[in-house]
């Protein structure tokens, strides 16, 4: 017998109308969305669960871009991390894993995990044998030898040509959906700078042609400009952080079709550094960037380059009063993008970029019911999210706090 749900009295932001359908019902048969459409002509099939959303907004689930699990920066929580055991890490990061779904993300893309350990999450979510979002990994990001993030084992230290090759081809063996590589320094390594080049232009030249010809894209950790317009020449597909770009390297990016994943909440959460015990030398060079990094991103917009929400904070870790992946929207809203263009670049663009787009991120028959509700209209704020308090994922609904004044 078909698992069918009816979801009644909800406002819809289905992600390809211009605005919010008021009032309607969605049928979920089975995982999928089967129908949409005005409450007062909602089907009753035999057997199927009402669900009064009670005037609620109803969305697409959220990605998070930019997702570190295992995350273990400089302080307390990173000796705690590289000390656990493999059995320990799993059920560390799989109950990290939970709570992002929890907060209304259904889909992640990972950009460099511990031993791999989310390959396994993600057979156990696929299969239902734990709880957690839909996973597209890069497995482990590739760096030289003492490149930005060494210091893991959510790295693999590569040099040459055939070294970088070598390495996208183990990610790509390993179950890889993309390749992630460490392009310049960045803000917690010691011993580097963001302006820090570490490959050859070869040595990426190797990555971006090997994951290519596997049918992956490449992403890039990448600071500074006259790092990135290069890269961009390569082929690289999307750059991370961009702290700072300037307008020829945006245009060009725009140009060539690659997205920025922004991750501005990495230069403005002192709260979250604190609650680490992130050393005093990461906070004043992480925090001092935040001028420049949203400079760099308004840059980005201008020149019409594609942005997805990707916070680099766990995706769950409260910050500002609500999770971090709502309050990099809130920044992406804030320095300039619209809100129903940043409600996009949560879900359908995205989606698009990881080629899962005829399968989740809008509201729409045929699509997985991956689904989020709130109280209040995040078309007019992304803001909004703040009120969430119902979720779904493939039809099964995993979290419900409508009962909840």
């Amino acid at each position: 017998m078909a698992d069918t749900k009816v979801l009644l009295n909800c406002n819809v932001f289905d992600g390809r109308s211009p605005q919010v359908r008021p009032d309607r019902y969605v049928l979920v048969r089975d995982g999928e969305i089967a129908g949409i459409g005005p409450s007062g002509s909602a089907p009753a099939p035999d057997g199927a669960a009402a669900i009064d959303l009670q005037g609620s907004y109803l969305m697409a689930g959220l990605f998070n871009m930019h997702t570190h699990f295992s995350l273990a920066l400089p302080g307390a929580l990173a000796e705690s991390v590289r000390s656990m055991s493999p059995h320990e890490l799993a059920l560390y990061v799989a109950a990290g894993a939970r709570r992002t779904l929890l907060c209304g993300v259904t889909t992640v893309r990972c950009v460099g995990e511990s031993d791999h350990v989310e390959f396994a999450l993600r057979s156990a979510f696929a299969a239902g044998r734990a709880d957690g979002p839909r996973i597209l990994t890069a497995g482990r990001a590739l760096v030289c030898t003492g490149g930005h993030g060494h210091e893991s084992s959510s790295t693999l230290e590569c040099d040459g040509p055939d070294g970088f090759t070598r390495g996208t081809r183990a990610q790509i063996k390993a179950g890889a959906d993309l390749i992630k590589v460490m392009i310049s320094g960045g803000i917690a390594g010691l011993h580097e700078t963001m302006d820090t080049v570490p490959l050859t232009a070869d040595e990426l030249a190797a990555v971006i042609f090997t994951a290519h010809a596997w049918g992956r894209k490449v992403t890039a950790h990448a600071g500074p400009a006259r790092i990135i317009g290069p890269a961009v020449e390569q082929g690289l597909d999307c750059v991370e952080h961009g702290y700072e770009l300037t307008e020829a390297v945006a245009r060009q990016m725009h140009g060539r079709g690659v997205a920025l994943v922004p991750t501005l909440g990495v230069t403005r959460c002192k709260d979250f550094f604190d609650s680490l015990g992130v050393p005093a030398w990461m906070q004043e060079r992480s925090l001092s960037a935040a001028p420049e990094h949203e400079q760099s991103y308004r840059l980005a917009l201008a020149a019409g380059v594609s942005v997805m929400l990707g916070s680099d904070l766990p995706p769950f870790w409260q910050t500002d009063g609500t999770s971090a992946t709502v309050r990099e929207l809130e920044h992406m809203e804030a320095f300039g993008l619209p809100p129903r263009e940043a409600l996009l670049a949560a879900t359908q663009v995205p989606a698009a970029w990881l080629g899962i787009d005829e399968q989740v991120g809008s509201v729409e028959s045929g699509k997985r019911a991956d689904l989020i509700a709130m109280k209040q209209d995040p078309t007019a704020t992304v803001s909004a999210l703040r009120t969430l308090h119902w979720v779904m994922k493939d039809g099964r609904v995993y979290r419900d706090d409508t009962w909840l004044s």
